[in-house]
């Protein structure tokens, strides 16, 4: 089958795909068995009695949508946790020891989202474990205080950087990295999904870091699947990569992993809660830190290629509900770098069906039960189509079983319409 297909008639693959999205064996296979569970009526949930609408989320593993939905494993795992009081110390350091052996990377720790394992890595590399430079922090007077970062790599996560005491210094190219590059440099740091963007690539940002001496800092938060990458910037030559736990790993949303090597990881960890200072604040509690090692151990044992066999499945059912729809463009495909999974890109001529993106996704959220989607070219910075063409991206991978038949009929009725 073609990648990108006018949607033709393929109503004698409907039932198959329909079936496939609910396939106890595929589920299994997938480790998403025990999610398939029909879904609690809506209106009967601890959301609905506190008067906050549930959606289908067709957009992916968003925070504004509340990340992800954990397996039961995890969910066990945390609800054994929060019986017990440990040592908190104690905690972080054999949770770190157990996640750093089971990814295969030299040191690892749990931290409260990507965005905290940002502040406390670069605490970690302005105070280098220095205790003295850690009760200071934000005042980093006399301390190396600037992080290098490309044009291409500003956004909104810089400001957890700032929170330390820092000084972006921005750049574009490899020569003006060299002249960047002085005693108070502290990091060099890169977003990993803005990769195709920037001027220098991944493995140059870790050779510069390298000659200079100045530790490298990879953003890879939504980046996995695939199994591999958790351990695969790591091994590249970056000093630090920090991971969201409430995305493709399925853990708690207010957990993330920074891992790399030990001596910036072990201070990174004493940068936050229960040690204080800078890091006080962005507190992982017990439950987290429990409930994102069962994540982990979890996800390094899943079947990832019957996941996206089954996600593809379930993109497939939308496509074909949309077959007879008149100008209507589909096109499966997965993101290059984040989000590494089947989705569907959607795009029809205004002229001939005169809705607006922003006009399609308010009527699908207005809607009942309320639909999340992406936009047009969500996950594809780098599509162009042209200026006629209006579009939704259908990201299938926090479905639950039977949704893709109601994202579809939902899609269907409101393009044709």
């Amino acid at each position: 089958m073609p990648l990108k297909h006018r949607l033709l008639g393929r109503r004698r693959f409907l039932s198959g795909a329909a079936w496939l999205s609910t396939s106890p064996t595929l589920l299994a296979a997938a480790g998403l068995e025990k999610t398939a569970a029909s879904p609690p009526k809506r209106e009967d949930n601890v959301y609905s009695r506190l008067g906050v609408p549930t959606y289908i989320n067709a957009l992916g593993t968003v925070t504004r949508l509340g990340g992800t939905l954990m397996p039961p494993e995890v969910l066990r795992a945390m609800d054994e946790a929060g019986q017990h009081f440990v040592p908190m110390a104690d905690l972080h350091e054999k949770v770190g020891e157990r996640l750093a052996r089971l990814i295969g990377v030299e040191a690892a720790t749990v931290t409260s989202g990507a965005a905290g394992a940002i502040t406390q890595g670069t605490a970690a590399c302005v105070t280098r474990g220095d205790p003295d430079k850690m009760a200071r922090l934000p005042d980093t007077t006399g301390m190396p205080n600037q992080v290098i970062i490309q044009k291409s790599h500003r956004e909104a996560y810089e400001a957890q950087i700032k929170l330390v005491g820092t000084r972006l210094v921005e750049v574009e190219t490899i020569d003006q990295v060299e002249a960047a590059i002085n005693p108070g440099t502290a990091m060099l740091f890169f977003i990993n999904t803005f990769n195709p963007k920037g001027r220098i690539d991944r493995r140059t940002w870790v050779a510069m870091g390298k000659k200079h001496g100045v530790p490298t800092f990879n953003d890879a938060a939504a980046d996995v699947p695939p199994k591999g990458r958790l351990s695969e910037y790591v091994r590249m030559g970056f000093d630090l990569v920090a991971f969201s736990g409430g995305k493709g790993l399925l853990g708690p949303q207010s957990s993330g992993l920074l891992l790399g090597r030990s001596d910036l990881v072990m201070a990174a960890r004493r940068c936050g809660s229960p040690w204080g200072g800078i890091g006080r604040g962005m507190k992982v509690g017990k439950e987290e830190m429990i409930g994102l090692l069962a994540a982990v151990e979890r996800y390094l044992k899943i079947d990832h290629q019957a996941e996206k066999r089954l996600l593809r499945s379930r993109v497939d059912t939308i496509a074909a509900a949309l077959a007879s729809i008149p100008g209507v463009l589909a096109e499966p495909f997965v993101p290059e770098i984040a989000n590494h999974v089947p989705h569907l890109s959607l795009e029809w001529d205004y002229q001939r069906i005169p809705i607006t993106t922003s006009q399609a996704s308010a009527r699908l959220k207005q809607g009942d039960p309320p639909i999340e989607v992406g936009g047009h070219h969500w996950m594809r910075p780098n599509r162009q189509s042209p200026d006629n063409m209006q579009g939704l991206t259908v990201s299938v991978w926090m479905l639950r079983p039977g949704e893709d038949r109601i994202v579809a009929e939902r899609l269907k009725s409101l393009l044709a319409s």
